[in-house]
């Protein structure tokens, strides 16, 4: 029962996560994308350490250490995916982030020497192949912007990895606050090393901030945490991957952008890498069994 609610946990991560490329786009209106990472992780921090300010005086050195590594690489990854998107196309920044999900069972098999799951690398093939579809513009070309977009997914791949392995230890709650108070830390040094210290006071962008704050940056990764306590890395990857899909539901509902035959049928392939990570097509095998 403890994984399907993980599992659950991981879709609604999915769908705060796509409804942010909405909220994201307002916010970019009004701040600079590292006032709005700075934004975003300060406030989350903020919230999280108030609601669960006991988890705190608990802390010890192993567990400040596990959070430092997963607040570098979860910053990191947000910082190359900003920069990139200034030097590539949106469509093809959403893709080449979203190929963490193919990197993370390699990651797996190189740190345990696990043997790669067939059913859920194919979950993963495909799973890419339906965000593709869905952003991907294609063109052969390869500029500056898509390789720092390559490395932000290598960057989430190890933040999936690591708190997969950290979380097994440490209480997810306590994790998750102080990835996100080193995240914030990496955030500030950067906006102060910019000089990038006039934040808008409007309330369309204020209210943009406080929603990527709290439901895109609170919420969502304290429910990866959480959720990533009993699902391993790679099943993760590929539940967080419908990102993409729900980002496009939003942008239809929302945005009025018109609705694809090739978006539907990359959805229907981010369904089916779903479908096959999760039963392990052993409903096949049961038919075959009747027959």
């Amino acid at each position: 029962m403890r994984k399907y609610i993980g599992e659950v946990m991981l879709c609604i991560t999915a769908i705060i996560w796509g409804s942010g490329f909405v909220v994201s786009s307002i916010a970019l209106e009004h701040y600079t994308p590292y006032q709005v990472l700075a934004g975003r992780f300060l406030i989350g921090f903020v919230v999280l350490s108030g609601i669960y300010y006991k988890r705190l005086m608990v802390l010890n050195r192993k567990i400040i250490i596990k959070g430092l590594v997963l607040g570098f690489f979860l910053y990191l990854a947000f910082a190359l995916q900003t920069v990139g998107l200034q030097y590539t196309t949106p469509s093809k920044n959403a893709f080449l982030t979203a190929v963490n999900v193919v990197i993370v069972p390699f990651i797996a098999f190189l740190a345990y020497k696990r043997k790669i799951d067939k059913f859920e690398f194919m979950g993963a093939f495909l799973a890419i192949f339906g965000v593709g579809l869905l952003s991907l513009q294609f063109t052969t070309s390869i500029n500056v912007g898509d390789i720092l977009t390559l490395a932000c997914a290598v960057a989430f791949a190890y933040q999936i990895f690591y708190t997969a392995k950290f979380v097994k230890d440490e209480d997810p709650i306590t994790l998750t606050i102080v990835q996100m108070f080193f995240a914030a830390v990496f955030s500030w040094i950067v906006v102060l090393f910019k000089g990038e210290i006039n934040f808008s006071t409007e309330t369309e962008a204020v209210s943009a901030i406080i929603y990527l704050a709290i439901f895109s940056t609170t919420l969502a990764y304290l429910f990866q945490t959480i959720a990533q306590k009993s699902t391993n890395e790679t099943k993760a990857a590929i539940i967080l991957s419908t990102e993409s899909f729900w980002g496009m539901i939003f942008s239809v509902l929302l945005l009025g952008e018109v609705l694809t035959s090739r978006m539907i049928i990359g959805a229907a392939f981010i369904l089916c890498a779903i479908l096959i990570a999760e039963t392990k097509l052993s409903f096949l095998k049961k038919r075959g069994i009747e027959n």
